[in-house]
């Protein structure tokens, strides 16, 4: 039987060490987010679904009930044990990736997603990427005599697999996304900057060989060149109708439900939700969530800043720049500073393995930035 007084004793010391002002700003954004999928997609439900108005959104009050689950599930946890499950769940989660090639449905041209029976639709890059920056630490932090180059070849290693998978789906988004948040930890835990930077320059070259000279990556190649050249190509649509929304929007937006960006470009709640809250609510709107983005990154920071233990500080700094990375590469795409990538924007888009992943990370910040209790 369960001990009511150990499961209060348990939560009230869980929400005494937590950083409430960290946890007040995850549980407002994602409010936020539950309350644009309403504005969003209330009218491509009743329109092209046929079906209840409210559908996307209560399916979006379903994945965030299961995200503040598996929030709270992270950020419970003692530090040892968190660090210790991430390592058996990047192994999980990368075996899933695996299956991706096997397995998985392909939507557009992409084969991303694997259709299981207890996880229906669901993109395991999504569970990778928290997991691989704890990976990542703990081969950095290795206290082994290793030599410090070895260790950047093994972290490199790491995310060999998941980068060659997601290029075989392909996603090179999510690649670039992985590859940004190693070079990070990497940057940050000592590497020379000339190393660093004839390594940038053979991946890039590397990367520009793929596009161009692989056929399996012609699509991306289109979408490079039709960026360059607007006038040429078909894949500029979403990127016009988008930075056509954001300037119909103004200053102060059209008002609710008065956008038509999300009815005319497909998965608008997902990879272009920023367009469709600038066009109902301006860009002044766009203004106070980056500068809420901001502040949340700022407070991370501060608590890395005081932190003495190295992994921690790599494990903080890794979860804070894959959200950082993710939202700058969705605004990119969304006012054409970035080709099209499918990127979600954490904690506002539509879906749930994106929900699910932004809670994961969610927790692991809590976790690592908790006060001790005396």
């Amino acid at each position: 039987m369960f001990n009511l007084n150990s499961i209060y004793k348990f939560y009230y010391e869980w929400w005494k060490s937590i950083d409430k002002t960290l946890f007040g700003l995850i549980i407002f954004l994602f409010s936020l987010g539950l309350f644009f999928s309403l504005v969003s997609t209330s009218l491509i439900a009743s329109d092209k679904l046929d079906t209840k108005n409210y559908f996307f959104f209560f399916k979006h009050m379903a994945y965030i009930s299961i995200g503040m689950i598996v929030l709270f599930f992270f950020s419970s946890l003692s530090k040892e044990n968190l660090l210790k499950i991430s390592l058996y769940l990047f192994l999980i989660s990368l075996f899933f990736l695996f299956l991706v090639p096997v397995l998985g449905t392909e939507v557009k041209g992409s084969k991303r997603w694997l259709n299981l029976l207890f996880l229906p639709r669901f993109q395991p890059i999504e569970l990778v990427k928290p997991f691989i920056i704890i990976f990542i630490a703990t081969i950095l932090c290795n206290e082994k005599s290793f030599n410090i180059y070895i260790k950047y070849l093994l972290s490199f290693m790491v995310i060999v697999p998941p980068c060659l998978l997601l290029m075989m789906q392909p996603d090179i988004g999510q690649t670039l996304l992985i590859f940004l948040s190693w070079s990070t930890l990497v940057f940050i835990s000592g590497i020379s900057l000339p190393i660093i930077l004839t390594f940038f320059g053979f991946s890039l070259l590397s990367l520009v060989y793929m596009v161009f000279f692989i056929s399996k990556f012609t699509y991306i190649k289109s979408r490079i060149l039709s960026f360059f050249n607007p006038n040429e190509g078909t894949h500029n649509f979403q990127s016009d109708k988008a930075i056509d929304a954001i300037s119909s929007g103004g200053y102060f937006g059209k008002g609710i439900g008065e956008g038509t960006l999300k009815n005319r470009v497909p998965e608008a709640h997902t990879d272009y939700i920023i367009s469709v809250i600038s066009e109902e609510f301006g860009v002044v709107a766009i203004i106070l969530l980056l500068i809420l983005f901001l502040f949340f990154i700022y407070r991370v920071f501060k608590k890395i800043y005081l932190e003495k233990n190295e992994k921690i500080k790599l494990v903080l700094t890794g979860t804070v720049s894959l959200i950082i990375f993710q939202v700058l590469i969705h605004i990119g795409v969304n006012i054409r500073l970035f080709p099209t990538t499918g990127m979600t924007l954490p904690f506002l888009s539509y879906g749930g393995s994106s929900i699910v992943s932004v809670s994961i990370l969610s927790g692991i910040i809590l976790n690592l930035t908790k006060r001790k209790i005396d």
